[in-house]
């Protein structure tokens, strides 16, 4: 008999603990020539925001040493946009579709959720609450634990499904932001965001990158998500926790799930690898056939200290 790989997630019943990425799997559509979505536990769509948006200008994005750096500027359809043209397809997926969601006020955060939460075929919702708070002098939201907190409910009051924080790494102190974003409401957490790097071409003397600035992510950042879900794990053990960062193999699904996750979202091994999520699932389940591990829920949180 194979393991068994389906579980819950905050709400969500999922068929497997392997997820794809918010911004690296775009609205599912464009994948479904190369892998079975059915055979994913969710797809976090691209970030989607009251209105449309073109992203920042070109180069946008970049190869670095055993990760990638972009800065596309969270380029989406706006609600109306998903809800016509992106959503109808992606509730005939097979997958829980999980919209990832962000605004520029806590107004446009508010009103955005509840847009979203009234869309049929929505199985969770995931705030990015990595945007910069433009009435706060570009602070992210995430970073103050006690505006994320207030964010956090604001959005709770107004969304009946699963309601995820996806929180940002650039902080000092990631247990006191997971810790706000449950106070709030959340019922899960997505750990974690893109870090805050910098690409430069020596030979042009010029960033890589036209907002010189941008997220990292990829292989090189999976230590420092394997900590943070680690940390906030030991401090909040019974939230769920969604982790990000570098997976590329069904060992790393492991990793995270021995950390403390209950499920894992590849994200920038997509570009490279359309099929690797599903490659990933395989090599998870023979990692489990070859330990003797009839079920994946015995993984989580088991990490033997």
């Amino acid at each position: 008999m194979s393991p068994s790989l389906r579980l819950a997630f905050a709400g969500l019943d999922c068929a497997s603990p392997v997820w794809t990425a918010s911004g690296t799997f775009g609205y599912g559509k464009e994948f479904a020539p190369y892998l079975d979505l059915a055979r994913l536990g969710g797809i976090a769509t691209k970030g989607i925001s009251p209105r449309p948006r073109a992203g920042n200008p070109a180069p946008r994005i970049c190869e670095t040493a055993s990760g990638m750096l972009n800065s596309i500027g969270l380029e989406n359809v706006g609600v109306d946009g998903f809800a016509r043209d992106k959503l109808p397809w992606l509730r005939r997926s097979g997958t829980n579709v999980i919209v990832n969601f962000f605004g520029e006020t806590f107004d446009e955060y508010v009103a955005c959720a509840a847009a979203l939460d009234a869309l049929d075929g929505v199985g969770a919702l995931e705030m990015n609450v990595s945007c910069p708070n433009i009435k706060r002098g570009g602070v992210e939201f995430g970073v103050v634990p006690a505006v994320l907190k207030e964010l956090t409910a604001a959005c709770r009051r107004v969304v009946k499904r699963p309601l995820l924080v996806k929180l940002t790494p650039n902080t000092e102190d990631v247990v006191a932001i997971a810790r706000a974003a449950m106070e709030g409401g959340a019922d899960g957490l997505s750990i974690i965001n893109t870090i805050t790097g910098m690409a430069i071409d020596a030979r042009r003397r010029k960033p890589r990158i036209a907002t010189t600035y941008g997220g990292l992510s990829g292989p090189a950042i999976k230590p420092v998500a394997l900590r943070m879900v680690h940390q906030v794990h030991c401090a909040l053990p019974d939230a769920p926790i969604s982790g990000i960062g570098g997976i590329a193999s069904g060992e790393d699904v492991v990793e995270f799930l021995l950390a403390g996750a209950t499920t894992v979202q590849v994200g920038t091994l997509s570009f490279a690898e359309p099929s690797a999520a599903a490659r990933i699932l395989d090599e998870l389940l023979a990692f489990m056939v070859s330990e003797k591990i009839g079920d994946v829920r015995e993984l989580i949180g088991a990490l033997d200290k």
